[in-house]
């Protein structure tokens, strides 16, 4: 009852704005000032290599495994980083994406040097999946800062969003090869706040891979995991904010 009658004098006095709690829940439902996006897997299409190599003449070996060197390849690419990170013993991306499709090459029986060497040009042209563009055309709209976080190099990233048309949407193209430690590793994500001066509550970062989203989030970015397999989500020590199945509605995510 004394509440009520200290609201009530509140009130009276035309106070109510100032002596009232501010509502904290309305300021996490505004949308992110930064967005950050993973490259290989999130905007570009990995298998995109491998499948498009398969339809051609020269490669028609591959035609019949290109889905399993498509998924050995990524496999292998991202163990390679882990474990190079555990070690120590840093490489360049380019340098693991060629590690990772020579096992690949090998488990599935392909021998031929001119596929392999189609199957690497073909993956500085990845395509970009079909939502990229108008989802970061939304984003800038609103005047948004985006930008990429990838393992990939700074010579892979720029070919990439030149190929797939992406590259006046992005602010900042930022790689590990600044801080030669591959993802999760936290000086990979510190690149975000060190770029753009913003605090980890200003980011949204998107990624297609379950543990990149558990590291982000583990850091204090708020985190959306793109799940287009519908896998289930890692059991690590943090979990993403938000799973979607696109990047369709990132625009809508706060």
């Amino acid at each position: 009852m004394r509440d009520a009658n200290r609201f009530a004098s509140f009130r009276r006095r035309g106070c109510m704005t100032v002596c009232l709690k501010p509502d904290h829940r309305r300021d996490r439902m505004l949308p992110k000032s930064v967005y950050v996006f993973d490259a290989y897997g999130t905007l570009f299409d990995v298998n995109a290599a491998a499948r498009e190599a398969a339809t051609e003449q020269a490669h028609a070996a591959l035609a019949e495994h290109w889905p399993q060197v498509a998924a050995n390849w990524r496999a292998k690419q991202l163990e390679y980083t882990w474990l190079r990170a555990v070690a120590g013993h840093h490489c360049d991306f380019w340098q693991v994406t060629q590690d990772g499709l020579d096992w690949a090459l090998e488990a599935a029986g392909l021998h031929d040097p001119a596929t392999r060497a189609r199957l690497l040009d073909l993956y500085w042209e990845l395509t970009a999946y079909a939502e990229v563009p108008a989802m970061l055309a939304t984003l800038k709209a609103r005047s948004a800062k985006t930008a990429i976080l990838s393992n990939g190099s700074p010579a892979m990233l720029q070919a990439a969003v030149k190929s797939a048309k992406i590259a006046n949407m992005l602010d900042a193209l930022l790689s590990v090869e600044s801080v030669g430690v591959f993802k999760p590793h936290a000086s990979v994500y510190d690149l975000v706040g060190a770029h753009f001066g913003c605090a980890k509550g200003d980011v949204l970062f998107v990624s297609s891979n379950g543990w990149d989203a558990a590291g982000a989030a583990g850091y204090g970015f708020t985190t959306a995991w793109v799940n287009r397999a519908g896998a289930p989500i890692d059991r690590l020590y943090a979990k993403p904010t938000h799973v979607l199945p696109d990047l369709t509605t990132i625009p809508k995510v706060a």
